[in-house]
């Protein structure tokens, strides 16, 4: 009975979730990996604490409008496993949706998380791996070497470290990580505000699709790498979104936070074909940010010029 519950609530879950051009037949889910995006949101989730303007009202109000901060996973759900990208704020609930879509009844195996920086929103949800909570055993999580000193020589994190609650693997950049005979992650770095750790992105190899992830980042053009050549050469992007243009902080300047605006990122891949910009799924939104309205005008623009906005609760063959 348990299971049969389980398979149904997992059902509910992707078909409340997923949007059918990239989704899969829940039928279908028990013998494949599959990428599972967990959240879509910036730092502070969406609402965010603090904020009574109109952008969070909604979600205040209706559960269903509520997003996690920006993570995703590869799940196998043959040998009940996963590997986490950023651990949020929102891991409790993010490791659950893994979980409700799951074949077994057990929790899921940890077999990895992957580690982008050390702002709050990729990496506190490791607090939930220690002795007040999960109690883990050696979860490998992979960082860069700075975030990898970050984690071992500050409180409360390193405690982690001391209790066996977790094993922090190194990383470095453009050198490949082999999870399994089929999938291999590498991680690269990207220009972005480094008080604690160096700031990466993951590319994502799998047997049939290859996904590149990078929630956070600077200016396209201070990156060293063409952006515009890493679309062509990968079928799915995950690229930071957090704000639309630059009016949604009154106030702020701007300059000071240098992530690409959409528009600008839109302007960069304007002539990409179709198909190119269809495999781009903007992601990590600021509570800001219009794209989170189905019905705005940012968002139509969007989708009228070819693009995707990510959609929690995704799943993706690969």
């Amino acid at each position: 009975m348990r299971f049969l519950v389980k398979q149904l609530l997992s059902a509910s879950l992707v078909i409340f979730f997923c949007s059918c051009d990239i989704g899969k037949d829940t039928d279908q889910l028990p013998d494949q990996t599959f990428i599972y995006v967990l959240g879509v949101a910036q730092d502070g989730g969406y609402p965010q604490a603090g904020c009574l303007k109109k952008c969070c009202i909604g979600p205040k109000n209706k559960p269903e409008l509520r997003r996690w901060v920006s993570s995703i996973a590869i799940v196998n759900n043959a040998k009940n496993r996963c590997w986490i990208f950023d651990a949020t704020p929102d891991f409790r609930e993010q490791l659950q949706m893994i979980n409700d879509v799951t074949a077994s009844e057990n929790p899921v195996n940890i077999a990895g998380i992957f580690l982008t920086h050390a702002h709050v929103g990729h990496y506190t949800g490791l607090a939930h791996l220690g002795l007040e909570v999960m109690g883990a055993n050696k979860i490998p999580v992979y960082a860069m070497p700075r975030m990898m000193n970050f984690l071992t020589d500050n409180g409360p994190w390193s405690q982690l470290v001391t209790k066996k609650n977790i094993n922090v693997e190194p990383l470095q950049d453009g050198v490949i990580i082999n999870i399994n005979d089929q999938i291999k992650i590498t991680p690269f770095l990207v220009p972005h505000r480094d008080e604690y750790s160096e700031t990466v992105g993951f590319h994502i190899s799998g047997p049939n699709k290859s996904v590149l992830f990078i929630p956070d980042i600077d200016k396209w053009e201070l990156w060293q790498k063409d952006i515009v050549a890493e679309i062509e050469r990968n079928d799915y992007l995950f690229l930071d979104a957090t704000f639309f243009d630059g009016t949604e902080l009154p106030g702020r300047n701007m300059s000071q936070i240098p992530h690409p605006f959409v528009v600008e990122s839109m302007q960069l891949f304007a002539n990409l074909s179709i198909k190119e910009k269809q495999k781009i799924h903007f992601i990590h939104f600021n509570h800001t940010n219009p794209l989170y309205q189905p019905g705005s005008n940012a968002r139509k623009v969007l989708n009228n010029a070819g693009f995707q906005v990510a959609e929690q609760g995704k799943i993706i063959n690969f």
